[in-house]
């Protein structure tokens, strides 16, 4: 069974209001949603009729399109999912579906090679590869990074869309530091890709400064269309991160000189891939290679420099280099307390 575009919306608008956590929905709350929803997304002002969301709710619910949807309602009027952990998205495409991705993806490949399409490459060989495997599961001919056990990837697309129209957000957040998660409204700026983790870039509405979530740290999160949004003034984010590897940084934050020195051995994968675009290459000489990066100090930037070991050296400056050698030292000292046992 096919689905159209609207159809589609209509059921992932319902997916959406039955997986939030913070408030109840009735019949009509999920018809309004969906006719924004539709207004925002195609333009239609008509709205949606009752009888078109009761017959989405029962085909959510049956097997005709493999959602077999857990809803519920409860005091005769409160639609949710009784199993909290459910959304549509998680279930399988059908076969059908299957057949016109790989149109798209055959549409696409004709485009790879352009310069528009450049950072599209890696993106058109993962679709393709994940149709493949679809229907092949047991055979694999290209391997991407992937970790399985990252949480948070199903907040991006909401979280994108919330950025696209300026929408604020009620998210629900653990820190690594914090013993339970809190409830605070952010305005949503940016999302960053680092290292295969995602982050929402975003002030909070009782905070002055730009905060930085890692996806897998949201327990939830809730559009808040009536809440106005505020921008956030004086910062080019298209450049924010072009002087850091990594996220961590404050509006503060400047660039640094940063002068390492790498052996001759791994003088060539640095000089290959470069640490970062700023990288100029100083000196060369038989014992290896001094390099310069502009970049912010950050946990990041000790973190890459400490994943040379004894291969790279800090020539300046000087706080960087004290800091490294300190964080050596701390290490080192783990293996002598081994050694003594």
């Amino acid at each position: 069974m096919s689905v159209n575009k609207l159809a589609l919306i209509r059921y992932k608008t319902i997916d959406e209001c039955l997986k939030n956590r913070f408030r109840k929905w009735t019949l009509e709350d999920i018809i309004e949603r969906v006719a924004q929803m539709l207004y925002e997304y195609e333009g239609i002002t008509s709205g949606v009729s009752k009888r078109t969301i009761q017959a989405d709710i029962q085909l959510m619910r049956s097997d005709k399109l493999g959602y077999n949807a857990p809803i519920v309602v409860t005091d005769r009027k409160f639609y949710s999912y009784s199993d909290q952990a459910y959304s549509i998205t998680k279930v399988p495409i059908n076969a059908n579906d299957v057949e016109k991705m790989k149109e798209i993806v055959d549409v696409l490949k004709q485009f790879n090679g352009f310069n528009y399409f450049d950072e599209m490459s890696d993106m058109i060989a993962r679709l393709e590869n994940n149709l493949y495997k679809s229907e092949n599961p047991r055979k694999n001919y290209i391997q991407f990074e992937n970790n399985r056990q990252l949480r948070g990837l199903e907040y991006i697309n909401p979280l994108y869309q919330a950025i696209l129209n300026q929408v604020p957000l009620m998210i629900e957040y653990k820190s690594f530091k914090a013993l339970k998660s809190q409830h605070n409204i952010y305005y949503p700026y940016l999302l960053k890709e680092y290292r295969n983790r995602w982050f929402l870039i975003a002030r909070s509405k009782t905070g002055t400064t730009l905060l930085t979530l890692a996806l897998d740290r949201i327990m939830a999160l809730h559009e808040l269309a009536k809440e106005p949004f505020l921008e956030y003034t004086g910062v080019d984010f298209d450049r924010y991160f072009d002087d850091l590897l990594g996220v961590t940084k404050s509006e503060r934050d400047r660039a640094q000189k940063v002068v390492l020195k790498v052996n001759k051995f791994n003088a060539p994968y640095v000089l290959t891939k470069p640490l970062h675009h700023s990288q100029q290459l100083l000196s060369e000489d038989g014992e290896g290679v001094v390099i310069r990066i502009d970049v912010v100090l950050n946990f990041e930037l000790e973190r890459e420099i400490l994943g040379f070991g004894e291969c790279m050296k800090v020539l300046s400056p000087r706080l960087l280099a004290s800091r490294i050698k300190k964080r050596l030292v701390q290490s080192a000292e783990q293996y002598e307390e081994v050694e003594k046992l």
